[in-house]
């Protein structure tokens, strides 16, 4: 690599963001989406294109994106499975939304691919949602978004209105459920919990060791005020339990060293 090229990259860094996705796949770091505020508005960046950082060098990348590529958005939820990168849900001109997309992250084409299940039934729409992997399935919990009043079950309480933003028939609110994609048979589905549930809530943290996926923190609402949670919560795949309660905190990062 010459000298001019080594230092056209090293000069080159991603803009500022918020709301954006990352994941980390061999030595390299995949920073997608978000959005940049300029005078006081939220401002999309381009879903187009996506940064890669070395880890390893210290140097960033910009590459072009093709195929199906999802719209420019904040707050989805990534993760990265067998070399590629998913995103779910998520936050765009027209509200939160329930798609999936993937792009393989090895190849050099960046091309996305717009995934449409074949069975089980998608999570409403949401953001500020977490995921994690676990036996190559994807597990998401959490999130805000909407429903229609008729897919509200109050019985069980996993999903709180949020009381000033309903409209009609459609509500926002927090939820604390569970669900989990399937990509090599493209399929959804929402397991039975067990034990005390965590709070409804978004912008939270979530992360693994071994068998147990942990999440912390968030927004949440009592019956006043929406505030966040410091709680850390174990989940089993077979059920929850709690644990610590550190300072209380939201939209921050939860990572393991095994």
């Amino acid at each position: 690599m010459d000298s001019a090229f080594e230092r056209h990259f090293s000069e080159l860094v991603a803009r500022e963001r918020s709301g954006h996705t990352a994941v980390v796949e061999e030595n390299l770091l995949y920073v997608w989406g978000g959005y940049l505020s300029i005078a006081d508005e939220e401002v999309f960046l381009p879903s187009n294109e996506i940064w890669v950082y070395d880890l390893e060098r210290g140097v960033w990348q910009v590459f072009h994106m093709t195929g199906e590529i999802p719209p420019p958005m904040s707050g989805t939820c990534g993760s990265s499975l067998n070399g590629h990168m998913y995103i779910f849900g998520g936050c765009d001109d027209n509200g939160q939304t329930n798609q999936i997309y993937c792009v393989n992250l090895t190849d050099g084409k960046y091309t996305w691919r717009k995934i449409i299940h074949e069975n089980g039934s998608a999570p409403s729409p949401r953001d500020k949602l977490s995921c994690w992997v676990h036996k190559g399935r994807l597990i998401y919990f959490g999130g805000y978004g909407h429903k229609l009043l008729a897919d509200i079950d109050d019985r069980n309480r996993s999903f709180i209105v949020d009381e000033p933003s309903w409209v009609e028939h459609v509500f926002w609110g927090w939820n604390n459920e569970v669900h989990i994609f399937d990509p090599m048979h493209g399929s959804w589905s929402e397991p039975q919990t067990h034990g005390r549930a965590p709070a409804p809530r978004a912008a939270h943290a979530s992360a693994t060791i071994g068998c147990k996926g942990y999440i912390c923190g968030g927004r949440v609402m009592n019956p006043v005020v929406p505030h966040s949670s410091g709680q850390i919560v174990a989940y089993t795949h077979t059920g929850s339990r709690q644990l610590l309660v550190p300072v209380w905190r939201s939209q921050y990062g939860l990572q393991t060293n095994e």
